[in-house]
């Protein structure tokens, strides 16, 4: 079952930009969820409710308590937070098209650069024209990268553990005018904004897109997290 779309009401764009921006803030101090939730004195289900943006009208005082937390005025918590530039690297092995995009809003991905040859799966979502909708109702981006993507001849090195084989064949498939063209395109896209690359595997060491985050960040000095 696809992600339901998003509400746009004001009142729904404000409690998101308040969960992201209590997120960031979070994060920024290095404090766990429990933690924020003792220094400000509120119950840790009142906090996960407005971190994941579902409490539309959270309590004026309850808000307040996070502010004086976290050492911040009542208007820094609704001005949408600041976000770095980077890469994730996304498998979507093992995982449904909802939970896949809810993490992909929680860690405020911007775009999705699909490195797949032929972006058709047998999971419902994930083909290229439902996901591309999926995305957009989460206001992600979807980009497809064709030229980055694995022929079908040379995925068996990845499968049966001939890895080097597999990506030293690769790295010699992004000389072409083609993948150089997909490698700007995706360096100019982590270099302003949060991209996950997508593939199937999980396991980034058995994908070819691995070689294609190698690659870029040869290119830009970028962070590259694993999707969690």
């Amino acid at each position: 079952m696809a992600a339901p779309p998003l509400e746009h009401t004001p009142e729904h764009d404000r409690a998101r930009t308040l969960a992201q921006q209590l997120r960031a803030l979070r994060e920024a101090k290095g404090w766990s969820h429990e933690r924020l939730a003792k220094e400000a004195g509120v119950q840790p289900r009142t906090l996960a409710r407005v971190e994941s943006g579902c409490a539309i009208q959270p309590g004026f005082f309850t808000i307040g308590a996070l502010a004086a937390a976290l050492e911040v005025s009542l208007d820094d918590l609704f001005c949408p937070p600041r976000t770095t530039p980077g890469l994730w690297s996304a498998g979507y092995e093992g995982r449904d098209i909802d939970s896949f995009v809810a993490s992909l809003v929680e860690i405020r991905i911007d775009v999705v650069a699909d490195v797949r040859l032929t972006p058709i799966s047998r999971k419902p979502g994930f083909s290229k024209t439902r996901l591309g909708q999926v995305l957009a109702e989460a206001g992600i981006e979807y980009i497809h990268l064709r030229a980055l993507g694995n022929p079908k001849d040379n995925r068996a090195p990845f499968w049966d553990g001939r890895l080097s084989v597999g990506r030293a064949r690769f790295r010699s498939l992004l000389r072409s005018d083609e993948a150089q063209t997909d490698l700007d395109r995706l360096t100019e896209q982590a270099s302003l904004s949060r991209v996950a690359v997508l593939c199937f595997e999980q396991d980034e060491s058995r994908c070819h897109r691995q070689v294609v985050l190698t690659a870029v960040r040869k290119r830009i000095e970028v962070p590259v997290v694993p999707l969690a």
